[in-house]
């Protein structure tokens, strides 16, 4: 049975909320700030994939400053739209179709970065000592996977699986 005024799974008391933070905890540790982590789950978990402010408030027991703050934060990354609803003049925050792919495009940058940072830091201690082949080493990896994900996400846009 679902929740028809919200979207989101009628469950057990405590439940929805209980796994908006513990996959927002993942989250977390991966990177994102917190509050954009829980807006995020909470747009994830939502039948409709879209939320107003107002509902975000209700669900997650956060201020309207919060909202604000998270939705323009996971704005800036691409990975919430706003959007009105014909004939609402409420406005919107959704996730994209492909949002995975958004984050893990992200995630790729991220490596990207990280690569750069140890071969610069090779250059402070010095690519031949033991600090700097140990990061030159991590480099490689993090080059590695940066240069394979675009031929991952290929493959899986191949098989027609996208969200």
């Amino acid at each position: 049975m679902q929740a028809e005024h919200r979207g989101y799974p009628d469950e057990a008391p405590g439940s929805l909320p209980e796994f908006i933070e513990k996959f927002a905890a993942v989250l977390i540790i991966a990177g994102f700030p917190p509050m954009p982590a829980r807006v995020f789950v909470a747009l994830l978990v939502t039948d409709s994939g879209r939320l107003t402010a107002a509902e975000l408030v209700d669900l997650l027991q956060i201020s309207p400053a919060a909202v604000s703050g998270a939705v323009r934060y996971l704005t800036g990354l691409g990975l919430v739209h706003k959007e009105r609803v014909p004939g609402s003049r409420r406005e919107y925050y959704r996730m994209p179709g492909d949002i995975w792919h958004q984050v893990m495009l992200l995630r790729n940058h991220v490596l990207t970065r990280w690569a750069t940072l140890l071969k610069e830091g090779m250059g402070l201690v010095g690519a031949d000592s033991p600090a700097g082949r140990r990061m030159a080493g991590h480099a490689a990896f993090f080059e590695f996977l940066a240069a394979e994900m675009p031929a991952v996400m290929a493959r899986w846009d191949a098989l027609g699986q996208a969200d």
